[in-house]
């Protein structure tokens, strides 16, 4: 029965000794060295110079024509509705510290407080402002006799975060038109200031003579259209006055100070425009 196979293998011209050899490549010049770039490289003719592989840039690092950089530098944290972030300062030197708070165009809605050792809150505010982008919030917190720490909570919705940014570098300080401009105002008493057109900001300063400091800070657009609210409390309003700078956009623009203090506590406020 043997003799009869390799009768027929012959007969038939096979190569028998070869049967169990790995066959030959189909392209010639083919190494394990070679770059591929794909598996069928390797049944296609070689070539030379293969081009090395590169990973396409990602859609967030390729530049957009004429777009512009971001709106916000490196020091601005984002603050997320619900949401409460801190600034600590425990050097004595930091006697003042500016307090930057805007959006993209929607509400903000955020409180602020200075505090200072434990359970101890000289200085606290209510900030609402209808559009942070038209009207960014800008204010002057005193922190003598550090340390002292800067809390700013985000009192609105998840929807609406705002972007916040502490520092004590170049802080604004009142003109000295504001300062001789001073006048005083009553515990329970209001007074107005309204500005033209051409007016873009305006200077808002108050203090007392070391008693608390209670008071209500309105930009008015229109009749009982408050465009920004400011609730404002200090323990020593000689220690720890106030000093913001109103963003005042458009016409119309009414700026009402409100001593919300009782009648023993009058307080000094000046109005005057920044630019």
């Amino acid at each position: 029965m043997m003799s009869r196979t390799v009768f027929c293998l012959l007969a038939l011209g096979i190569d028998t000794a070869g049967a169990f050899q790995p066959p030959a490549r189909l392209a010639t010049g083919w190494t394990r060295t070679t770059e591929l770039q794909s598996t069928n490289d390797l049944y296609g003719a070689p070539t030379k110079d293969l081009p090395s592989f590169q990973a396409a840039p990602s859609p967030n690092s390729m530049p957009v024509p004429g777009a512009r950089g971001p709106a916000v530098d490196d020091a601005t944290i984002l603050v997320q509705g619900g949401s409460l972030r801190t600034w600590s300062y425990r050097s004595p030197l930091v006697e003042q510290v500016q307090v930057v708070l805007s959006t993209e165009g929607r509400p903000l809605d955020a409180d602020i407080e200075l505090w200072h050792g434990p359970d101890n809150t000289p200085c606290k505010m209510r900030v609402y402002v209808e559009n942070g982008q038209l009207r960014p919030f800008s204010a002057v917190i005193d922190t003598p006799r550090g340390p002292n720490t800067v809390a700013i909570r985000n009192i609105g919705q998840i929807e609406f975060p705002f972007a916040s940014n502490v520092y004590a570098n170049d802080v604004e300080d009142p003109s000295p038109e504001c300062v001789q401009a001073s006048a005083t105002i009553q515990g329970g008493a209001l007074r107005t200031y309204p500005f033209d057109t051409l007016v873009d900001s305006v200077e808002v300063l108050l203090k007392t003579d070391g008693r608390p400091l209670n008071a209500r800070i309105e930009l008015l657009q229109g009749p009982n259209n408050n465009k920004q609210v400011i609730e404002l409390y200090a323990e020593d309003g000689f220690d720890r006055p106030f000093f913001c700078i109103l963003e005042t956009p458009g016409s119309g623009n009414v700026v009402r100070i409100v001593n919300t203090a009782p009648v023993e506590f009058p307080m000094t406020a000046a109005v005057v425009p920044h630019s």
